[in-house]
C-alpha cells in the first residue's frame, strides 16, 4: 500500500518508508514477531514458492492449487508489489467457523492463551463464513496478526449473543441479568422485590416508557464493530512482547444466517455484482473523505497537532509575505470555501495536505482507518498520528436470502492495488465476461476470474514499467482479490 510516504514535511524533510518496519519502531526491533511472515495458509506454499512469490521483477500471480478448496467455492488471487516494500504487505483469510455459547472457562476471557483458539470446532453451532483482506503499510506485522485472529474475535463475540441468534424472531432484550448468567434476561420485578433494589424507580409514573427496538441485525453489526476495536487493542497490547510492524486497512465479509455483513476500515473495496449490476458494499476512508472528522478533532484537541500543524485547510501553502492578506480556506464546519485574513498560526503545516491519492494526514499517512499504527509518528517529531486514525469499520448489510442469484453473481473484495487503476464497472465487466465463458461446473472458475481481473490491474512488464493494455501505468501495489459466488454453497 502506498500510504506511508513523505510529501513536504513541515521542515522540508522527506520521509520514505520502503523497508518493512518503516523506521517507526526502535524498541520492538529485538522482539520476536507475533507470527512469522508468510502467505495465507490456504495457498499451501512450499518454502521455494514462498521465496518465488516475493520476486518484484516477475510479480508472479498466486492462486489456489487445483484441487484445494476454499469454503463456498471462493476464488482467490494475489500478486506482490513492483518493489515498494520488501515483502507483500497484503494478507487474507477465508474461514468457516461455528458460533456457540462460550464454555465455562472461556466465558470472561476470549484471550488468546492457546494461540487464539478459544473454542473447540466440532461442527456444531451456527455456521459463520468469514473473508478478510488486510492491506498492511510500514511492515506486514499488523496485517498478519489481524489475518490470523480477527475471525476468531468476531466468532467469540457472536458466541456471547448466541442465545439471541438462536431465537431470531424475538427482539434482543434491552438488559441482560446482572453479573449472572449472560443468558438470563432481567425478569420484570414484582412489587415485593422492588423495595430491595435501591436503584429501582418505585413510582411507576417516573418510569420511562419509550424503548428503542434494536434489531438482531444491528446487534451483529455492533459485535463486528466491537471486534475491530478489540483487534486494535490486542495489537497494541501484544506490541509489549512481540514485534508487530506497521498498521493495516481491514476489510471483512461475514456470512451469518442468510445475511452478508461487509465491514470496512480503510481504502480496500468490496462490490456485489448481481445480474451485471454493481452494488457497492464499502466507502473508502481517506484524508479527503474524512477531512471534517479529522479537522474537528484537531480543532477540539489542538495539543494533538503539536504546534506544527493547523486544522484549517487552504488551497495551497501560504507564504510568509502573505500575512494579513485574505485567502480561501475551509474548516471542519464547512463543505464550501470562504476567505479569511491570514494570521501567524495559519503558516503552520496543514493537518491534511494534498489531493486524491496524494492526500496525507500530517504529511505521513494516506488512509484514516485501520488497525495498528500505534507507534507511528510524524517524521522527526514526537507527534503521534494514531489519535486521528480510527479502527472502527463501516458495516453494510446485504440480505442474500431475499435476493435471487445466478452462478455469475459474486462478491469481489480487493485491496486498493486492484481499484487504483480499474473502475468498479471495469472489474464487474471483466468478472462477468470471464465467468460467462467458463465451464459452470469448473470448481476453479472463481479463482480463474480472480486471477484474470488481478492481471488486468497489474498489467504486463514493458520497458517502461508495468503497463495496462491501453498503455496506462498498471498498479505497482500489492494486489489481493477474493471472488465469492453469491448463490453460495454453505
Amino acid at each position: 500500500m502506498s500510504t506511508l510516504v513523505g510529501g513536504m514535511m513541515p521542515h522540508g524533510h522527506h520521509h520514505h518508508n520502503h523497508h518493512p518496519g518503516g523506521g517507526q519502531q526502535c524498541a520492538g526491533d529485538s522482539l520476536p514477531p507475533r507470527f512469522p511472515y508468510g502467505r495465507p495458509d490456504f495457498l499451501e506454499l512450499t518454502p521455494e514458492l514462498l521465496q518465488y512469490s516475493t520476486e518484484h521483477a516477475s510479480r508472479p500471480v498466486l492462486t489456489l492449487k487445483r484441487g484445494s478448496r476454499l469454503p463456498w467455492k471462493t476464488g482467490y488471487a494475489e500478486v506482490i508489489n513492483a518493489g515498494k516494500s520488501m515483502l507483500n504487505e497484503d494478507q487474507a483469510s477465508c474461514e468457516k467457523l461455528f458460533v456457540k455459547k462460550p464454555s465455562g472457562k472461556h466465558r470472561n476471557s476470549t484471550l488468546l492463551e492457546d494461540n487464539g483458539v478459544s473454542q473447540v470446532q466440532d461442527g456444531t453451532g451456527i455456521p459463520m463464513h468469514f473473508w478478510g483482506v488486510f492491506d498492511g503499510h510500514a511492515g506486514s506485522g499488523a496485517a498478519i496478526v489481524a489475518s490470523k485472529l480477527m475471525h476468531r474475535l468476531i466468532r467469540d463475540r457472536l458466541g456471547e449473543i448466541c442465545h439471541l441468534l438462536e431465537n431470531p424472531n424475538s427482539a434482543p432484550p434491552i438488559c441482560l441479568a446482572k453479573n449472572g448468567n449472560p443468558y438470563q434476561v432481567d425478569a420484570k420485578k414484582g412489587p415485593s422485590q422492588e423495595s430491595e433494589d435501591p436503584d429501582a424507580v418505585c413510582d411507576s409514573t417516573l418510569r420511562f416508557h419509550m424503548e428503542k427496538t434494536v434489531s438482531l441485525e444491528s446487534l451483529v453489526m455492533g459485535v463486528i464493530e466491537t471486534a475491530f476495536k478489540q483487534m486494535d487493542d490486542l495489537i497494541e497490547k501484544e506490541k509489549a512482547s512481540y514485534a508487530i510492524s506497521g498498521g493495516c486497512c481491514a476489510l471483512a465479509a461475514i456470512h451469518l444466517m442468510g445475511k452478508l455483513y461487509v465491514a470496512n476500515a480503510g481504502d480496500s473495496r468490496a462490490i456485489i455484482i448481481r445480474n451485471n449490476e454493481i452494488i457497492p458494499m464499502t466507502n473508502e476512508f481517506t484524508p479527503e473523505s474524512e477531512r471534517q472528522r479529522l479537522q474537528y478533532l484537531g480543532f477540539l484537541r489542538p495539543e494533538l497537532l503539536g504546534n506544527e500543524f493547523t486544522h484549517i485547510e487552504f488551497p495551497r501553502r501560504i507564504q510568509h509575505n502573505e500575512l494579513g492578506k485574505k485567502m480561501l480556506y475551509r474548516d471542519h464546519t464547512m463543505t464550501g470555501w470562504a476567505y479569511k485574513t491570514i494570521v501567524e498560526d495559519d503558516l503552520k503545516f496543514p493537518l491534511i495536505y494534498g489531493e486524491g491519492k496524494k492526500a496525507r494526514v500530517m504529511a505521513t499517512i494516506g488512509v484514516t482507518r485501520g488497525l495498528g499504527d500505534h507507534e507511528l509518528k510524524v517524521y522527526n517529531s514526537n507527534i503521534y498520528i494514531k489519535p486521528f486514525l480510527s479502527c472502527v469499520p463501516q458495516v453494510k448489510v446485504y440480505n442474500l436470502d431475499e435476493n435471487k442469484h445466478g452462478p455469475n453473481d459474486v462478491l469481489v473484495m480487493g485491496t486498493d492495488g486492484l481499484w487504483d487503476v480499474t473502475t468498479d464497472r471495469e472489474v464487474a465487466d471483466a468478472v462477468s465476461a470471464y465467468l460467462s465463458c467458463c465451464d459452470p461446473s469448473d470448481p476453479m472458475r472463481y479463482s480463474l476470474a480472480a486471477q484474470d481481473v488481478l492481471m488486468r490491474s497489474r498489467g504486463v512488464l514493458k520497458e517502461r514499467g508495468w503497463r495496462l493494455p491501453n498503455e496506462r501505468l498498471g498498479s505497482g501495489d500489492d494486489i489481493t482479490v477474493f471472488v465469492v459466488p453469491e448463490h453460495g454453497c454453505p
